[in-house]
């Protein structure tokens, strides 16, 4: 029974809904400047880390989508000279140069961007870290510091942590803390099934998940200041956190006590769990919407797994997507929904499911993958940004949707296959 319903839940997928924005932004760069990174780092300092070093930087900005990339990797001293200082040969804008220096688990980062026009340093900062083995995110916060700098739409999301939970044997899966490029992973809880994590705060200091290792389904809450974890709440059948609300009080759950799944909300102050939807088939994975007061969910009321929408206390239900017919996993964003819908099967093939973004208020629909297994698409806090599980082959990817600039990147997981993810 238990297998059953994992995969019903995992059929079926994930919703989430993000803050309220919109992704139409328009960019304020006519034309996009050209970037070259250069590596000052003394010859001390371990030629892998200062390569892998540059590489990030160079993908970060190639990923950001407001910048042209000079792919290259570059030497330079600190100060540079006539020719490091201008890279006239290589037409460039702008230059990022950083000097790397590592003590024993420190790590310390100078980078200044260069006017390549000029010669002249137009910013220069400094930057601390006391785990090196987290380089990929000092990385990352240069990046969105230079981004800043040229008055580009905020890629602020690359600073935020991704917990995935990852299968690795039969029955048995982990759960992994990561930057969005999956350069750093740590592993936080392993051993047993341990799947479906979402993050209890902004701060991303602790998430929630579920495990089979006991009698019952558990959820439990994992503090990555301590690693500490915390019971919350058992069922019988299956149960997952789905959502939490604003305020971190209140949790959605997908439950099945008497082998029906519904929608819940449970309430960590009070103990007290209030059951909000009520159909007869499956309704899993709802998130709040509208300021906690509505959520949205996966249903196959019609007959095959559809978005819908319903009222905290509110029986009235809301057909939200008017597309596909099996559309399984779902994030919101103001009025906007991306979701993975499965594609007929003699077009494309038998484990084909593409990712679509739609508008509740027009007829907008905009197909933003073309082949493949996409699922699990997620809004960032930037409404530019939507990240997704790509499937294929025997392999796992971490998918990064860049909207405005009409661009997809994959971060391959090397070992393990992904089951759900959260950022």
């Amino acid at each position: 029974m238990i297998l059953k319903k994992l995969i019903l839940v995992i059929g079926l997928s994930i919703l989430s809904f993000a803050a309220d924005a919109t992704v139409e932004i328009v960019k304020k760069i006519d034309v996009l400047p050209k970037i070259a990174v250069q590596d000052a780092s003394a010859s001390t300092v371990s030629p892998e880390l200062r390569r892998a070093f540059a590489q990030l930087l160079i993908g970060d900005l190639r990923v950001s989508s407001h910048f042209r990339v000079d792919e290259e990797y570059l030497k330079s001293s600190y100060e540079g000279g006539p020719i490091e200082n201008f890279l006239s040969d290589r037409k460039v804008d702008t230059i990022l140069r950083f000097d790397l220096s590592q003590n024993l688990n420190n790590m310390t980062v100078k980078a200044k961007m260069i006017n390549a026009k000029t010669g002249t340093t137009t910013v220069e900062r400094s930057y601390a870290l006391n785990d090196v083995k987290r380089h990929p995110f000092l990385a990352h916060k240069i990046v969105v510091d230079v981004n800043d700098q040229i008055g580009a739409p905020s890629i602020k999301w690359m600073e935020q942590s991704v917990v995935f939970a990852k299968y690795t044997d039969a029955k048995k899966s982990e759960i992994v803390v990561s930057d969005y490029t999956l350069s750093y992973q740590k592993t936080v809880v392993a051993g047993g099934l341990n799947i479906f994590p979402k993050w209890a705060n902004d701060e991303q200091s602790a998430f929630y998940y579920t495990s089979y290792a006991g009698a019952e389904p558990t959820i439990y809450k994992y503090d990555l200041k301590d690693g500490s974890r915390r019971n919350i709440i058992s069922s019988s059948g299956m149960i997952v956190c789905s959502d939490v609300s604003k305020d971190g009080r209140k949790l959605l759950l997908t439950m099945a006590p008497k082998d029906q799944t519904d929608i819940y909300m449970y309430d960590l102050i009070t103990k007290k769990i209030q059951k909000i939807t009520n159909y007869s088939g499956i309704d899993v994975n709802g998130n709040f919407i509208d300021d906690d007061k509505r959520i949205v969910f996966v249903s196959d009321r019609l007959g095959y797994a559809n978005v819908f929408a319903q009222g905290i206390n509110d029986s009235n239900v809301e057909q939200m997507v008017y597309h596909g017919k099996n559309n399984n996993s779902a994030s919101a964003l103001d009025n906007y929904i991306v979701y993975s819908s499965r594609e007929d099967k003699s077009e494309f093939g038998r484990n084909t499911f593409n990712l679509y973004l739609i508008s509740t208020k027009t007829d907008y629909i905009r197909q933003l993958t073309m082949s493949g297994e996409n699922l699990y698409p997620r809004f960032a806090k930037d409404p530019d940004t939507i990240m997704f599980i790509k499937q294929y082959q025997n392999q796992s990817a971490l998918g990064i949707v860049r909207l405005n600039a009409n661009k997809t990147y994959h971060f391959t997981l090397k070992t393990g296959k992904l089951q759900s993810i959260d950022w």
